[in-house]
């Protein structure tokens, strides 16, 4: 269904694009569009090591996802699929992936979605969390099951 590739500086615009493509509308729902400061705010977080581009099987981009170390846990953002690939399940076989790797390293899942976001509903089938909430933003978590000794 996917391949996950290591980002690079290189990708920066492109995968700007597809933020852009995907937040849209959720940013102006909530009267928060702006693409130069999605584009400042993109900058400053983005982490070409803990990216990965997600390579449908035809070769072609269909979406990206950053996961790396956040305090005691790890960060999940910039998590995107492109409008073209929605709606066939590659969210939760990509999630489902990295939740896998963190309930083997034993580390929680942050992140964060736009309030009125149609992906907190994705987050929540998926086993996260509200743990709080800002203006702008609700924060949640995943929590690994306790490891059993054999």
């Amino acid at each position: 269904m996917f391949v996950f590739e290591t980002a690079s500086e290189q990708d920066f615009e492109r995968l700007f694009a597809l933020r852009i493509e995907t937040m849209r509308p959720s940013l102006e729902r909530i009267g928060r569009f702006d693409p130069q400061r999605a584009h400042e705010r993109f900058r400053r977080s983005f982490r070409p090591d803990h990216t990965r581009l997600i390579i449908a099987d035809d070769g072609t981009l269909a979406g990206c996802v950053a996961l790396g170390p956040d305090t005691d846990g790890l960060l999940l953002e910039h998590f995107y699929i492109a409008s073209a690939a929605q709606g066939r399940g590659l969210g939760s076989a990509v999630l489902l992936r990295l939740l896998e790797e963190a309930q083997a390293a034993g580390l929680a899942v942050r992140l964060s979605v736009l309030q009125k976001s149609e992906a907190g509903r994705f987050y929540a089938r998926h086993g996260f969390a509200p743990v709080g909430e800002d203006e702008w933003d609700v924060y949640y978590e995943w929590r690994p099951l306790p490891q059993r000794n054999a």
